[in-house]
């Protein structure tokens, strides 16, 4: 039995399907937290080469966008927004005011100055959005990141939280401590070693 664990200990496949499953692990916990402190900082104010990512936060756009649902967007020429169009934006009014808001455009007009102004309206509600300009929209939609929506649905239960985030965390936190372990009675073994040379 022992020598058979040995055997699937040293094994270099399954060493190196190890090493690649951790580094994958350890990529995507980095950059949950990276999108997550991003968001909750800089509320979606940074974008990324003109991409940025969004959760939704409420079910107006339902059925298309469910709460959770993360969202890529693309900042575009005020000229390439078409009505139908999802956009994000910044509000400025009423209720509206310092949030961030993904709705479709359903009216696109310009103005004697050749600014374009927008109306948007959520698919799920009734009333039209208070008019926006150019300034304010923070870009397109242009994909839904599955993977990402399935993982922001599922920790919002707490217990999956914890499970998804610190789990991969702790176990990140103690292969490294085992690695420096490691390392230490490797060296503590080769001064022994040396000194028993002397």
């Amino acid at each position: 039995m022992k020598e058979t664990l040995n055997r699937i200990k040293n094994n270099k496949v399954l060493k190196l399907i190890g090493n690649i499953l951790y580094t994958l692990l350890f990529i995507i916990v980095i950059f949950m937290l990276i999108v997550v402190i991003l968001q909750r900082v800089s509320n979606n104010s940074i974008s990324i080469g003109g991409y940025r990512l969004f959760t939704v936060a409420t079910g107006s756009m339902e059925p298309k966008y469910k709460v959770g649902d993360i969202l890529i967007s693309k900042e575009i020429d005020e000229n390439d927004i078409k009505i139908g169009d999802d956009v994000v934006y910044r509000g400025e009014t009423g209720s509206f005011k310092g949030k961030v808001i993904t709705h479709q455009v359903i009216d696109k007009k310009q103005d004697e100055n050749g600014d374009y102004k927008f109306i948007t309206k959520g698919i799920a509600n009734i009333e039209q959005d208070p008019e926006i300009d150019a300034s304010q929209i923070y870009g397109k939609i242009i994909y839904k990141v599955k993977t990402l929506s399935f993982i922001g649905q599922l920790i919002k239960n707490i217990y999956i939280f914890y499970f998804i985030i610190f789990i991969p965390i702790a176990i990140i936190i103690f292969r490294q401590i085992r690695i420096i372990l490691k390392k230490d009675d490797k060296e503590d073994e080769d001064g022994d070693d040396k000194k028993n040379d002397e």
